[in-house]
Formats: structure tokens, C-alpha cells, sequence
């Protein structure tokens, strides 16, 4: 019998009359008081027997969830029915490497990548204020930041290709007192996940360097190297490419001279939606480290002005499975009932941004160990961490607030903000969905 699944994805299940008695099937457990519904809670359950099954290596389970969830999840239904189709996608990948002879796939569950340009990621951005909302609340926080300062020099970690800084250069044009001079950096490669760009990061920087122009405000942008010097260029390529990024090799070109850093500039490091990529394992690292730590310590290291972190707010980063999928189905939640909203099934724009959400869950689910990149944290969590490493949290001004508040006057009714301590914190229909946060080093508030 053979079930094939959306997506141009099939599974080759070995007992033709798998369902003919499953009542008195393992499976009856996990069928108990869903079938009826169909809503969320059945769908996850279904995932977790799922991810229990692979867990244990129950093939046969296995198979008979999959064989449920491929006639209950659909691409095309409601929210969680879409979000459930790509976790079953994950779950079918990560089969085929937990017992590769005993499920036979046609087809591949790979998720097609599209390259956009500029025009179309200014759109992928404002689709939902996922990234709108980092970027208001990081901008507002750095002018506060820089004021008085002639120079201005922006460390710039983040996977958006540089999306948040027209704004902030139209808003230093229209200071009283002149614009500062302004430097952004920026690594040279960065974590392979969308969005992905069909320009260099190079061209970035000259239409940057064209709009700073034309608002006169005197500015420099420079892609430093973090390549490690001893590899070949065929293993920079693959580094570039691996779902592994090597951030190890970026950590050791974190330096004043590699940096260009200069005495007089206000130092600013900017973390949208970049962190999480750094392992937050502490085997293998020095003094029993995590690379996340190294890198803030590292980063406190070059005394900064601030440093802002904006991520989402939720924690994946626990080494079980079925952990991982409850709280990546009720986060990931956010995003799919987002989008019903206000797009229809048949757009693009709803097809691509699901896709690339498909691609997390994707890493999430279906790798392990240094494969899986994707290792979100808490909020909380992470202001624990930066208070451990040395850090102080700046709260956000009225001002700030404000202008989120009016930012999200833009967006659909479901969108809100609220105050957590010093933390700000996107929410939908109530749920937290990505926070915003600034720090300066400890002693820098004397």
C-alpha cells in the first residue's frame, strides 16, 4: 500500500492491512479522540507517537502514524493542518536516516530554495512584523545609544541581508545637529537559511553606500573575511553551504584589527535572528564554553556602545525529540495563523514564507548534533545567559514603544506588544512570538 504524500513525496508502507484491526494496534493509543476533531491538539499528539516511534525505533508505528497524519495534514487546510504537512515532511526525512532500509521513498522531501531579489525581500520582510518589529525597537534603542557621537561604528550579525538599515540612516540624516559618519561591517558569509539573496553581499552594501548618499550621511561599508585562513577555497565553499556553518572559524576573526575598530567611534553589535545559530553545547569548546558564550564574551571584549539581540521567543533547543516538537508546533503555530489572515491559500507570498518555515522545521526535526542549527532559546534564557556573561539590560524608552505600538497599527489585529522587565516582546493573539532586548557591559553604566 502506498500513501503518497503532499508535496510530491510518497512512503512505501510494508503491511498492505496495517489499519485493518487498529484497535488492537499500538496505534489505537494515539487515534484515541482525534480522528473526530481533527484540531490541533490531535495533530500533535499524532507527532509526538510519531516522534516517539523513530525515538524508539518502532518502524512499524512509525508507518502507521505516518500513514494517518499523510490523510489528516494537508498543505492547502487550515493552520495547523499546513503546519502539521511540513512536520511530517521533517518526521519522513529524519526516517530516512534513522532506518534508510526498512522505508522505501520516492521522491525527496528536500524543500525547493529560491534565491529573491532586493524588491522581493523588502516584501518578505513586511509580510508579518517578525523582523519589522526587531527593527524598530534595535533602531530606536541605538540612536539612543550614539547620541553625541560623530561616529558611528555597526557590527551587523543578522540573517535579513542588511534590511534594517535604511531607516536608521534616513532617521541620523534628519538629526539636528548633521548625521554622524557612519561604518557598517558585516562577516562575509553567513548561516545558509532564508531568506536567501540573489545579489552579493558586496551589492548590499554599494546600494546601501547609494542611499546613504543621496540622504548625505557619510558612510563606509566593509565585508570582513571570517573564512579560516587554513582551509582551501573549496572547503570555504563548503562551509559557506554546509547546514553545519562553521562559526568557530568566525569567533577568531572577532578582533580590533580584523574589525578595523577605531577609539573614537560608539561601538554598535546588532544580533537580529542570529544567535540561535551559534551552539549553545558546551563539549568541545575552550574552558568548557558554549560557542554562544564565547561569542558574548568575545564581543564584551571590544567594549561596545550596546549590543541588541532580537530572536523568537521560544526554547528548542532540548535534546529530545518529542520535547522539540511540542514546542515547535505550538510556536510555529504563530506564523501559519498569521498568514491566513490576510493572504489566500493560492498566494505565493504565503506559499514561500510557509516554505521557508518549512525549512526550520525541517533542521529541527529531522538532524542532531552539529547538523541541527536551528536552537532557538527563550527570551528569558537568554538574559540569564547575558547576565551570566558579564552583561546589563538597557530598558526600552516610552519613545520606543511608541513607535512599535505604531508599527503594529500597520500590521492585523492580532498583533501586540507588551513589557517583560526590560525585555519587549512581539506577541500574537497573546502568545509571544519574538522578543527584543539591549545590553551594555557590565561597569559601562558607571
Amino acid at each position: 500500500m502506498k500513501a503518497e504524500l503532499r508535496g510530491n513525496t510518497s512512503v512505501s508502507l510494508q503491511n498492505p492491512t496495517l489499519f485493518n484491526n487498529t484497535l488492537h494496534s499500538p496505534l489505537s493509543g494515539a487515534l484515541n479522540g482525534c480522528l473526530g476533531s481533527l484540531d490541533g491538539a490531535c495533530l500533535e499528539k499524532l507527532l509526538l507517537h510519531c516522534a516517539s516511534a523513530l525515538e524508539t525505533n518502532d518502524v512499524t508505528l512509525a508507518q502507521q502514524v505516518m500513514w494517518v497524519l499523510n490523510n489528516v495534514a494537508s498543505s492547502v487546510g487550515d493552520p495547523n493542518q499546513r503546519l502539521a504537512s511540513w512536520f511530517l515532511r521533517a518526521l519522513i526525512s529524519r526516517a530516512s536516516r534513522v532506518c534508510p532500509t526498512a522505508m522505501n521513498f520516492n521522491g525527496s522531501s528536500t524543500i525547493p530554495r529560491r534565491l529573491m531579489s532586493v524588491t522581493e525581500l523588502a516584501g518578505y520582510v513586511d509580510l508579518i512584523p517578525w523582523h519589522r518589529f526587531g527593527f524598530c525597537a534595535s533602531n530606536s534603542a541605538i540612536l539612543n545609544a550614539i547620541q553625541g557621537f560623530p561616529r558611528v561604528h555597526i557590527l551587523d550579525f543578522s540573517i535579513t541581508h542588511c534590511m534594517q538599515w535604511p531607516t536608521l540612516i534616513d532617521t541620523l540624516a534628519k538629526r539636528p545637529e548633521g548625521p554622524p559618519s557612519l561604518r557598517i561591517t558585516v562577516p562575509s558569509s553567513r548561516p545558509p537559511v532564508p531568506p536567501l539573496l540573489n545579489v552579493s553581499t558586496e551589492e548590499v552594501g554599494l546600494r546601501l553606500g547609494n542611499f546613504a548618499k543621496f540622504r548625505d550621511v557619510p558612510f563606509e561599508f566593509r565585508v570582513f573575511d571570517n573564512s579560516s585562513s587554513q582551509s582551501t577555497l573549496g572547503e570555504v565553499v563548503k562551509c559557506k553551504e554546509s547546514p553545519s556553518f562553521h562559526f568557530e572559524s568566525l569567533l577568531t576573526h572577532l578582533d580590533p584589527s580584523t574589525l578595523n575598530l577605531r577609539d573614537d567611534e560608539a561601538l554598535v553589535i546588532n544580533c537580529q535572528h542570529w544567535l540561535r545559530y551559534l551552539s549553545d553545547e558546551q563539549h568541545g569548546s575552550p574552558h568548557g564554553a558554549s560557542l554562544r558564550d564565547t561569542f558574548l564574551d568575545i564581543i564584551k571584549g571590544l567594549n561596545p556602545q550596546i549590543i541588541v539581540v532580537v530572536d523568537e521567543d521560544s526554547d528548542l533547543s532540548a535534546s529530545s525529540l518529542t520535547s522539540r516538537i511540542t514546542t515547535c508546533f505550538n510556536y510555529l503555530w504563530i506564523p501559519f495563523d498569521a498568514l491566513e489572515t490576510f493572504l489566500p491559500k493560492e498566494s505565493c507570498q504565503r506559499m514561500e514564507y510557509e516554505s521557508d518555515i518549512g525549512h526550520k522545521i525541517e533542521n529541527i526535526i529531522s538532524f542532531e548534533g552539529f547538523q541541527r542549527i536551528e536552537r532557538l532559546e527563550s527570551g528569558v534564557k537568554l538574559c540569564q545567559r547575558m547576565i551570566n556573561s558579564g552583561w546589563v539590560s538597557i530598558p526600552f524608552c516610552e519613545e520606543t514603544v511608541k513607535e512599535v505600538k505604531d508599527l503594529l497599527d500597520e500590521h492585523a489585529s492580532g498583533w501586540g506588544m507588551k513589557k517583560e522587565e526590560d525585555m519587549l516582546v512581539l506577541t500574537w493573539k497573546g502568545h509571544n512570538s519574538v522578543f527584543a532586548t539591549a545590553w551594555i557591559p557590565n561597569g559601562l553604566e558607571d
